[in-house]
């Protein structure tokens, strides 16, 4: 791939800011403090099949990292759906037939907006706002059925992790240690304790039961942790949040990644180690079966 077709970016759809336009032709101010700072929130929604997952949650989320930053919402809840199935029309319609009949991703960025650079959180900026969808890609057949591997590394990131911030350097560097040892992620640790993954939640399984760190500043909450809890006790799967040891999770039965794009999703070798018996286990199974009914239970 030449530099430039790395560097073209497509003509899809998006929002910027009250108007909808081309990706290609979005602009924004050298001044915008999401840009000299990373001083702004972003959200990842996935679509199937055109129909939003999780919508509700997502928000939620969005409202409350932007209430951590002190900006204010700029769009209502009905705003938000629209502007965002509103693109993924748009976008379905100018990629043709393949894209209406596959998943989207829909990626929202909100920065507090335009002034000249200066650290305090100024009052009164008129936020910036940003909307673009692509196609989602899952986890491929091999990946499900046999597992990915991940390795392990500090949790060097600040301590407001439950932020979901645009402020990302801390989650390149911890991604870039799996890129550059071939694994999928990198699993990591505060200390003895188990926190995140570089870009999923991870989940724990020991004699059948699901284990997760608690929801504090320390972990992005996940949309995917209250569907998990869900989905464990539809199906009678012991479900809790607490600490997790390292020795914990390199003893584990099972352990699993979630994300919007990796839904839910195996890790069969950690630290060249295998997990349990080096197999997705059953507790994985049942929820990525559970996962898919949620999935087609979509009405809107």
């Amino acid at each position: 791939m030449t530099t430039s077709s790395v560097n073209a970016l497509p003509d899809t759809p998006c929002y910027l800011n009250g108007e909808y336009t081309a990706l290609k032709d979005a602009k924004i101010s050298v001044l915008d403090r999401g840009f000299i700072f990373g001083d702004g929130i972003y959200e990842v929604v996935p679509a199937y099949a055109g129909k939003l997952f999780r919508f509700e949650q997502h928000m939620a989320r969005l409202e409350r990292s932007l209430t951590e930053l002190r900006i204010p919402n700029p769009l209502t809840l009905a705003e938000w759906r629209q502007v965002s199935l509103k693109l993924i029309a748009d976008y379905v319609e100018k990629m043709g037939a393949a894209a209406a009949n596959g998943n989207q991703l829909i990626y929202i960025q909100i920065s507090r907006g335009v002034a000249m650079r200066d650290h305090p959180m100024l009052p009164g900026l008129s936020p910036t706002v940003f909307v673009m969808v692509n196609t989602m890609k899952l986890p491929s057949e091999q990946q499900r059925e046999q597992g990915v591997t991940c390795v392990t590394a500090d949790d060097f990131r600040w301590e407001k992790a439950h932020i979901k911030s645009t402020s990302l350097l801390g989650a390149v560097f911890s991604r870039q240690i799996s890129v550059d040892a071939g694994a999928l992620e990198t699993i990591m640790f505060r200390g003895d304790y188990l926190s995140e993954a570089s870009s999923s939640n991870v989940w724990v399984v020991k004699d059948g039961k699901v284990s997760g760190p608690p929801k504090d500043k320390l972990v992005l909450e996940g949309i995917r942790y209250g569907l998990i809890e869900e989905m464990c006790r539809a199906a009678g799967i012991d479900f809790e949040l607490r600490r997790i040891s390292r020795a914990e999770v390199l003893a584990a039965d099972e352990l699993m990644l979630s994300s919007a794009t990796k839904e839910v999703l195996p890790v069969t070798l950690l630290d060249g180690q295998p997990v349990g018996n080096g197999k997705p286990g059953p507790v994985y199974a049942k929820l990525y079966a559970a996962y898919q009914q949620a999935k087609q239970a979509l009405s809107s």
